[in-house]
């Protein structure tokens, strides 16, 4: 269980430069050990797995729409990001069918070993589950076409570290997929504004933005774009979006 934290950033007045000038770095706002910017707004608390049952989701098509949205083919590998108990996971095997592959990963141990039960007991072939950590999935490098983080992103306790570690995960023309309502992150959402603050400072550009009321929300497609930042050249973003 996470608990929501409000922290305070800490500003200098000038920022520093790397060795001979070739690498900027981000003023020296709260970071972690590793170097990464803290968020610098409030963080959701896991409160349960599924936030409907998965024939009320089924009924409002979610899933085959998010699906057809995010272009996800037969053939394709696709990792389920906070899978929780399987609503995507089962659906995207589907999907991509045997010729594809999907990672169900989520970071408490009783809900992976729950769904790797799932998995096992629907004869999901192509799928194969993982436990990450809160501030890395633990992704194969270079492998895959999608991954989708589909209301969750709120709970990401470190998301520059995070995203940070998903990006060398997409292959060249891979995407990321994020879905989610938009409110405040206390309460169980994230402001488009404030997504793509946060994911442009470790590199990532907005392809897309639609409405999903099926899914609850709003669907954001991002691609990576240049170098992945050194941890300590990432600016982080306020609550409601704006870069520091």
């Amino acid at each position: 269980m996470r608990r929501a934290l409000a922290l305070v950033l800490v500003t200098l007045p000038l920022a520093a430069c790397g060795k001979g000038g070739d690498t900027p770095v981000a003023p020296a706002f709260k970071r972690n050990k590793d170097g990464f910017p803290l968020a610098a707004r409030p963080v959701a608390s896991i409160v349960e797995t599924a936030y409907s049952t998965e024939a009320a989701r089924d009924k409002l098509d979610e899933a085959r729409a998010v699906m057809d949205k995010a272009g996800i083919q037969p053939g394709m590998t696709v990792a389920d990001i906070g899978a929780g108990e399987g609503y995507y996971t089962v659906r995207l095997a589907a999907r991509v069918g045997d010729k594809g592959r999907v990672l169900a990963e989520d970071i408490v141990p009783e809900v992976r070993d729950q769904l790797a039960e799932r998995v096992n007991r629907e004869r999901l072939d192509n799928v194969s589950v993982r436990l990450g950590d809160p501030a890395n999935p633990r992704l194969p490098p270079n492998s895959f076409d999608r991954v989708l983080m589909v209301h969750m992103y709120h709970e990401v306790e470190q998301p520059y570290e995070f995203l940070w570690n998903v990006r060398p995960a997409l292959k060249d023309d891979g995407e990321l997929v994020v879905v989610d309502a938009d409110r405040p992150t206390f309460r169980h959402g994230t402001p488009p504004r404030l997504l793509q603050c946060e994911l442009a400072a470790v590199g990532f550009e907005r392809v897309k933005q639609r409405e999903m009321p099926s899914a609850g929300g709003y669907m954001a497609v991002f691609v990576a774009k240049g170098e992945r930042p050194l941890p300590q050249a990432i600016h982080p973003c306020d609550a409601d979006g704006k870069g520091l």
